[in-house]
Formats: C-alpha cells, sequence, structure tokens
C-alpha cells in the first residue's frame, strides 16, 4: 500500500480474513431468515448476502495474489475459518448475528473513514487494488444496517449485542494483531529500525485511529444507537458516481 510496510501487512492480513468472515455472517443471517417477517427487510438481506459473497469471491482472488507476494493470507485465512468455526458450534443463532452486527459496525466505520478522508485513500497508493478495497467499502457502508435491523427483529436484546461487540472485539484485535506481527517478522523491512518507525508513525496517525473513529466505535454501547445515526446518503451517492457513474473506475469489473 504506497510502498508502507504496516499498510501492507495490515490490509493484507484483513483482505486474508474478509472470505470466511463474510461467510460466517451470511451463515448467520441465513439461519434466522426464517424469523424474519418484513417484506423490505427480507429484499435487504438478500442484497446483503450477494454483496458479501462478492467481497468473498474478489478478495479470494487478492489473496491468491498476496500469498504469492509473500504475505501469509493462506495461514489467516485457515485460523479466521477455524474460530468463527468454533464460535457458531457453541453460540445461538441470535448471538452469532449479534457479531455479525458488531462487524458489521467495525466494517462500515472503516469503510466510511477510508471514502471520507483523502489522507486515508492516499495509503492505498494507485491501482487495481485501491479500486476494489474503495469498491467494498461503498458496498460496507451501503448494507451497514441490515445485521442490525436482523437482530432487532429476531428479539436481540440491547444486553447481547453491546456483549457480543466487546467481546468480538477482543476476539477481532488479537486475531488481528498477532496475525500482523507473524506477517511483518517475515519481512526484511521490518528489521530496519528507520522504515518500522516511520511506518508506525504512518499507521498510527492515520485517520483509522483518530479520535472519531474510536467516539463511532464506544456509540455503539448507547441503548439507542443505530447504524443510521450517521448519514452516509451524500457519500454512498459520490461514491456509486466515481465508481460507476459513466467514466467510473470500474464500472466494467464490477457491481
Amino acid at each position: 500500500m504506497q510502498d508502507d510496510l504496516g499498510m501492507s501487512h495490515v490490509v493484507s492480513v484483513l483482505s486474508g480474513a474478509f472470505p470466511e468472515g463474510e461467510a460466517f455472517m451470511i451463515r448467520s443471517v441465513r439461519a434466522v431468515a426464517g424469523q424474519i417477517t418484513d417484506p423490505e427487510l427480507k429484499k435487504q438481506v438478500a442484497g446483503f448476502v450477494g454483496q458479501e459473497a462478492a467481497h468473498s469471491r474478489e478478495h479470494r482472488a487478492l489473496n491468491e495474489r498476496l500469498q504469492e507476494m509473500g504475505y501469509p493470507t493462506a495461514f489467516v485465512d485457515r485460523a479466521t475459518r477455524k474460530v468463527l468455526a468454533a464460535r457458531t458450534r457453541y453460540s445461538s443463532p441470535r448471538y452469532c448475528i449479534a457479531m455479525t452486527a458488531a462487524l458489521e459496525h467495525y466494517t462500515a466505520i472503516l469503510a466510511e473513514t477510508l471514502l471520507s478522508d483523502e489522507r486515508a485513500q492516499q495509503m492505498l497508493g494507485q491501482g487495481e487494488v485501491r479500486s476494489m478495497l474503495l469498491w467494498h467499502a461503498l458496498e460496507e457502508s451501503e448494507h451497514r444496517t441490515v445485521a442490525f435491523e436482523v437482530y432487532q427483529a429476531i428479539g436481540g436484546t440491547n444486553r447481547m449485542r453491546v456483549f457480543a461487540m466487546w467481546f468480538t472485539t477482543f476476539g477481532f484485535f488479537t486475531l488481528a494483531a498477532c496475525a500482523s506481527l507473524a506477517s511483518l517478522l517475515r519481512d526484511r523491512d521490518f528489521y530496519n529500525p528507520r522504515i518500522t518507525y516511520r511506518s508506525a508513525v504512518r499507521l498510527f496517525g492515520s485517520p483509522f485511529f483518530s479520535r472519531a473513529v474510536f467516539r463511532r466505535l464506544l456509540s455503539y454501547s448507547r441503548k439507542d444507537f443505530h447504524p443510521d445515526d450517521v448519514d452516509n446518503s451524500e457519500l454512498i451517492a459520490k461514491w456509486n458516481a466515481e465508481l460507476f457513474g459513466e467514466q467510473g473506475q470500474i464500472a466494467d469489473h464490477l457491481h
């Protein structure tokens, strides 16, 4: 990512986790689909499943290329699959939806930070990978309410929702941090103090670690929280035009 050591490894680890993460979310939503009675929400669920399946397909293709470049995406994929399989085995369908809503909160915040901040976009550099990540971000923002509203529709409680958020936070950050460190240890540039220091300063000073991001994460604990508390309509309209308009960056490739 724009010749940045830390960002390259973090993005690669996240990409490695996406296919199994998205498969888990699809399974979780489908497991409770029979309890949904609202026709509009049913339609949104169908769109959610379609978008997540497309994300999984594109990230698997990207992960094969990243693995060839030396990033441990296959290891991350296997680890994510085992962790989520265990969680599914020992959790109720309602709790799995609570986890899905929590993960969607994370992805929506990261997505909207990327789409709204030019500094974040510059960290991606140029080319096909940048366009793919922007497309993924756009669709994460588009369907950010679906899992949350499914959870509400099947009678989920605020207590379980908030617990799932912070339990998922611990697991997600532990896995991401360990996998990123393991990936960095395989890179010779990591052992150059100047490169590593410069990369760390840039990563932790990026928009993804801003106070605004942490405020949005914490907002999930409010009893009256809803994903639409933050209006994303202008952002979605802008990036649909940027990516899929007449002169769109990926109009012929995706969507």
